[in-house]
């Protein structure tokens, strides 16, 4: 995504109040924006992205655990999964741990394009947060991390990606 100065200036009037909602609603339009092309070949683009870097780099037991680590649906975890099955690059397999229990797993193809396409979301990552230095942006992803391990859950009854649809959809201000 090319970025304009006009992109890179602050607004003449950026909302005091509230500005974790502003400041969330902005970086994630920009993030999504930066990212969209890089993953359209993906099935579900940016979500069926975390899904395949969760089943890579995580340690869910269960295509449930995976949903609600994620927060997504589980019904919609079930249509993601069998898409990306579809695709060659995951797996349902019995949990050795759990026979009762199907565990979603990458196939060798799987782990590639996740490979493949980690470098991407990098450079989505990088675009967005090019205002800020390479100590800043340890700081900012380090905070981030900390309030989303603290509230993860919280309202765990709301399907994380609709939220976020929300939030992207919506129309600006």
């Amino acid at each position: 995504m090319e970025v304009t100065s006009a992109q890179t200036t602050q607004p003449a009037h950026a909302p005091e109040e509230p500005a974790l909602a502003w400041s969330l609603g902005v970086i994630l339009r920009a993030y999504e924006a930066a990212i969209r092309d890089s993953l359209e070949a993906l099935p579900h683009g940016h979500r069926g992205y975390l899904v395949l870097a969760e089943v890579v780099h995580g340690d869910q037991p269960s295509q449930l655990a995976l949903a609600a680590h994620l927060g997504i649906d589980r019904t919609v975890m079930t249509y993601l999964i069998d898409d990306l099955v579809e695709a060659g690059l995951v797996e349902r397999r019995p949990n050795p741990a759990d026979r009762r229990q199907r565990q979603v797993v990458a196939t060798t193809s799987g782990r590639r394009m996740e490979r493949r396409l980690a470098g991407r979301v990098r450079a989505a990552e990088d675009a967005v947060l090019r205002s800020l230095e390479t100590d800043e942006r340890a700081a900012l992803l380090e905070l981030l991390r900390r309030v989303a391990h603290d509230v993860h859950g919280v309202d765990a009854e709301r399907d994380l990606c609709s939220v976020v649809a929300s939030w992207v959809d919506a129309p600006a201000t």
